[in-house]
Formats: structure tokens, sequence, C-alpha cells
């Protein structure tokens, strides 16, 4: 006696003698409903959702979630924390939705791939007449003359219609002229599975492997470490990570709406800061503004925010001598110096916006510039170092302002504002290209999907007695079927037009 293994089913005879049913096994089943469109559908939905409270509800890595925190009532902080909705996107459940979804879309592509690859590897070039008739749009024409001047009418017709891939082939004393054209459409589907893929494993790479932190500088100041401020529901704790490289401000530059206002956000167009980046591979440089960020070795730099104290970009000053002679104006860049005619050297050591006797607060908030300051240093060619601290034109008349230092009397006349450091924001997002390819790749393939298809076009001929043959033509496509019957109207009339030329 025969025996046949039927994967995961099992055959049971009923007790009437009927034919035995085909009975699934748990794992087909569990399978088949892993793959299912509704479980990718519903897994879709949910982690929608998931996405949207992390809209609605500010993380816990967000600047201000500290006052967002003090906001909330006690009972929205317990659920909250409960729940995992002030880190939401690091939560267990939320990457439990990404691997669960990402299973199905891979399941459901092994499950629909068998039954796509037939239509490359077996194309059906002889169908059954009666199929072809049932075929909407389907016709049928009686014509005359030889069989094979009918068959290369046909073929050529096809060919000028687009349909580039024919073929003939014979079966059950039928001719049948097959053509064929978008058979890649049928695998659109498996671009789209693997662009979502992508999307969640860079998603996923950037939230388990990405960090962020500030780095914020004065220009000429160096460092390898970002600072970050980590929330953990009501503890705030500051942590502090090494980048693989060092950063150095070389210049910082604020471009004000008002040249006579604050440093305030209401009264700035753009910051800018220039930097260097230093590693193995030698000195790199980079820039920053408001909307261009920087990019190196996985590292994106933004602009964040900046330090509100109120400094000099640059100064420009009269330097005129205590015993006669002609003034000079100099120009000095911050932390830069300048040479008198006569050799003494000008230091740009420091700048006050709001300069009163004794130290400078530096939580202060200056950036008002109430009383602007530069401190210099002065050194002859032949003499010691002395301090000179020079004002504008405002408050240029006062004891202090008329002291000379090292021969010379020194004014003000204008200054370009600037903040004392500037913060740039350093983010890490190995799965950034990841997700911009998964993006690119999914735009491509949903065009691809619905401004395209798979057309299929069969012509059946069947020599009767006499002269006269039966033309029978139809078809059919995957995508937009009330289009494709109009182009079949079109090309009907062209075969026939074809075949009266022919004849």
């Amino acid at each position: 006696m025969d025996t046949s293994i039927i994967k995961n089913t099992e055959l049971i005879a009923p007790v009437d003698g009927t034919k035995p049913q085909k009975i699934e096994s748990l794992l087909s089943q569990l399978l088949k409903f892993a793959c299912s469109v509704k479980v990718g559908v519903t897994l879709l939905v949910i982690l929608g959702g998931a996405c949207m409270i992390g809209m609605l509800v500010m993380q816990q890595n967000v600047d201000g979630f500290a006052n967002y925190f003090a906001a909330l009532t006690p009972a929205q902080r317990l659920v909250y924390g409960r729940l995992g909705f002030f880190d939401i996107y690091h939560s267990w459940y939320f990457n439990a939705l990404l691997a669960a979804l990402s299973l199905n879309i891979i399941l459901s592509t092994i499950d629909r791939l068998p039954k796509i690859w037939p239509y490359f590897s077996r194309p059906s070039n002889t169908v059954p007449v009666r199929w072809l008739r049932d075929q909407s749009g389907s016709v049928s024409i009686e014509v005359k003359g030889d069989v094979d001047k009918l068959v290369s009418s046909v073929s050529r017709t096809l060919k000028e219609n687009g349909f580039r891939k024919t073929s003939v082939d014979e079966k059950n004393g039928r001719t049948f002229v097959f053509a064929e054209k978008g058979t890649w459409n049928r695998l659109m589907f498996v671009a789209v599975h693997i662009a979502l893929l992508m999307i969640f494993v860079g998603g996923f790479m950037t939230a388990q492997l990405g960090h962020t932190g500030n780095l914020g500088l004065s220009p000429g100041q160096s460092s390898d470490l970002m600072t970050d401020t980590a929330f953990q529901l009501d503890k705030v704790q500051e942590v502090t990570k090494k980048l693989p490289f060092e950063v150095t401000f070389t210049d910082i530059q604020q471009r004000l709406i008002r040249d006579d206002g604050s440093l305030s956000p209401a009264n700035t167009i753009d910051w800018m800061t220039w930097f260097t980046i230093k590693d193995e591979t030698g000195e790199h440089p980079g820039f920053v503004q408001m909307n261009r960020p920087f990019d190196y070795r996985g590292y994106r730099f933004f602009q964040a925010s900046f330090v509100n104290v109120g400094k000099a970009r640059n100064i420009t000053l009269v330097a005129t001598p205590a015993y006669g002679g002609e003034p000079q104006t100099v120009k000095i860049d911050r932390n830069g110096s300048a040479e008198l005619d006569d050799g003494t050297k000008l230091i740009f050591r420091d700048f006050r916006a709001n300069f009163t006797m004794g130290p400078e607060d530096p939580n202060e908030n200056s950036s008002n510039y109430q009383n602007p300051a530069a401190i210099l240093e002065v050194l002859p060619r032949e003499g010691v170092m002395q301090q000179a601290t020079v004002f504008g034109p405002q408050v240029g008349d006062i004891p202090v302002a008329k002291k000379a230092v090292n021969g010379y009397t020194f004014k003000m006349t204008s200054f370009e504002k600037v903040a004392d450091a500037h913060v740039l924001s350093v983010q890490r997002d190995p799965g950034s290209n990841v997700v911009y390819g998964g993006f690119a790749l999914l735009s491509l393939t949903l065009v691809g999907v619905f401004a395209f298809s798979h057309k299929r076009v069969w012509a059946s001929i069947d020599t009767r007695p006499g002269d006269s043959h039966e033309l029978i033509l139809a078809g059919n496509t995957n995508r937009n079927p009330n289009g494709f019957l109009e182009n079949l109207k079109k090309l009907e009339r062209s075969i026939v037009d074809s075949i009266k030329e022919k004849n």
C-alpha cells in the first residue's frame, strides 16, 4: 500500500465514507495567522498609536522635561511612569511591537513569494480557451488568411504596443501568441517589505546604539567630552560621554536684527560656530549654523543654544599717545592681538558687557550690554605688561578711562556683539542612513507598485474548415483593470487593422 506524507497536515477519514478532510497542524495555523495581513495592519496601527503617545507625552531626553514633569498631577506621573510613556521608544513593548511587525513582514514575504515565482519560472503561454472567453473584455474575431501571416501580424502589433516579450506555442490544434510586460511589478511587494524592514532596523539601531549630548565651548577652548541630562522621572543626573575626537571652537558669531539690541533669540537672525576636529587622521574644519548641521564619523552637530553672557567677537579702538602723537585705530579679534607703530602689543584678553568694579558674576545675564568694556594687556617693546580697561564713548570721559597705560590712552569706538559660548548638540545616529535609504526605497517602490502593472495578453488562433480562423483576444492585469480594458480595445483595433493590411 502506497503512503504519502503531507507536510503539516493529517488526513481524517469521516465515518460516513466521504473523502478524508485535510486538517492543518497547530504550527501551520500559527504561521498562517502570524503572516496574515490582518495581523500586520493591527500591529502597524498599535505601533502608530505608541508613536503618537511619544509625540503627545514629552520624552525624558527632551529639553524642558523637568518643567513638564513638575507640571503634571501625581496621578499622571504615576500612570505615565508605570506605563513607560516618558521613554516609550526604549520601552520593552515598543521594541516587541517592532519585532512582531518585522516578523510578520518576513513571514508574509516567505508565504507569498512561492505563489509569485511561477510568473517568472513558468509563464502561462497557453491557457484554456474557456478561461480566455471568461476574461473581461475578451473578443472573438473571425479572420481569413494564412496562419503564419496572422501570427506575424499579431506578434508585430503586440510589440508595437510595448509588449517586447512575445512567444508562439501550439496546443490542442490551436496556436497561441502570448505577450506580457511589467512582470517585475509582481515582485514590488518584496521591495516594499525590504524598505519597511530597513526603516524599522534603522530606528532600532538609533534607539539602542545612538546617543546625544551637548558641547558648550568658548572660542579657543577644546574638549572631547559632551554632557547630557538624564531624567529618571523625578531624578536628574548629569551624564558625561566621551567623543572619539577633540573639538576646538575657533570662532562664534551671532547675527542680530538690530545691532543696538540684546543677544536675545527674538533679536537674532542666525548663530554660527566654526571649529576644528582633531583625531588620529589629523585636523578637520567644521562649521555649524542654525539650519546647517555638520556631519563627521557618524556624529551630527547642531546649533542648540548659547550662554547668555555678553562678549565681543572683535573690538575697534583708538590708541592715543599720552605725550603727543597721532592716534591709531586698530581692530582686534577675540583672543587676538594687534601691534602699534612703535611696537607696542595690544592683547585682547577679555570683554565685560556690564563692567563694575570687582569680580564678574558668571551667572549674570549681561546680554543687554549696559556698560561694555574691553580688558587689554598692553606690552611695550621694552617694558612691563600692564592691564588697561577700555570703555566706549558713553563713559569715555571718566577718570579711569583717561588713565594712560604704558604711554597710551584708549577708547573703544565699536564692537561686534556675541555670546560667551555656543552650545552644540552632538547626536550619534547609527541608523540614520539606513532609515533614509529605507524611505527612499519605499518611495520608489510605491511608485513602481501603483504607477505600473503586470499586463498579459493572449491571442488564440483556431483553424476552421475552409480558409477562416477564429481569433480570441483576451488579457488580464494586476493593477488598474479599467485602464487595461481600454488599452485592450485599442489593441484589438490595431490587430484587426494589421491583419487587413497584411492580407
